[in-house]
């Protein structure tokens, strides 16, 4: 399937012409979770390597997710990515399959990918802010969120990715820690931790409001003019 396929597979018509990125305005970086006080578990999830990391989510009770999960899902990919897109939680899928963005909205997630070549596992890491599906596919309760950080906090440690982009509005404010509105926050770059960080919607957002592909597209374009920089 070429690029303009995967482009009418998304339901976002014409390519437009990229516009030059926007600059990052002054004051909007944002102090990182990784502030927060240091406990012993925290200490020993930051001194894990992926093995051992990938246990410790599988092992993982420090929240009532943990009751009603099949499986914890830490991520998937690349472990030498340049890209990072992290994403809410795990849905009914990927609570199956082990496996994040595996469902409809996976389809779409690799359909976006591939629109600015790029491949599921291939320079790719996808992860999510909770590692456990909250019950009904509910955002995730803050506390939930508090809980998962350190793994997600040690995934992006161990990636050190070029780009980070999160995809929906729970996972921006999880890495940003600061309330987040897409429409307002879209189409420039955040700080976390000295890595460029870029909001886009979630795909499942978009499967239900398909008029927003078209925003979609347009920050796909300022992602991969942003990577080129980068580079």
């Amino acid at each position: 399937m070429n690029k303009e396929q995967m482009l009418k597979e998304m339901g976002l018509g014409p390519i437009w012409k990229l516009r030059q990125p926007p600059k990052k305005k002054r004051g909007e970086a944002a102090a990182p979770v990784g502030e927060q006080p240091v406990d012993a578990r925290t200490a020993a999830i930051a001194a894990m390597g992926w093995d051992e990391l990938k246990q410790a989510v599988a092992d993982c009770t420090a929240c009532e997710l943990c009751k009603t999960r099949k499986q914890a899902v830490l991520g998937v990919g690349d472990l030498n990515a340049d890209w990072l897109f992290v994403g809410e939680g795990p849905g009914a899928e990927e609570d199956e399959r082990g496996e994040p963005f595996v469902g409809q909205s996976g389809k779409l997630l690799d359909a976006m990918l591939a629109a600015i070549d790029l491949k599921r596992g291939k320079d790719v890491y996808i992860a999510n802010s909770v590692k456990c599906r909250p019950p009904d596919n509910r955002a995730p309760e803050p506390g939930e969120t508090a809980a998962c950080w350190p793994f997600l906090a040690r995934q992006v440690e161990l990636l050190k990715p070029k780009l980070i982009v999160t995809l929906g509005r729970p996972a921006a404010q999880t890495l940003l820690q600061q309330d987040v509105k897409i429409s307002a926050a879209r189409g420039m770059t955040h700080d976390f931790a000295g890595i460029p960080l870029i909001i886009t919607y979630h795909p499942a957002y978009l499967l239900r409001n398909l008029p927003d592909k078209a925003k979609a597209w347009e920050d796909l374009c300022f992602m991969r003019k942003t990577m080129q920089g980068l580079r």
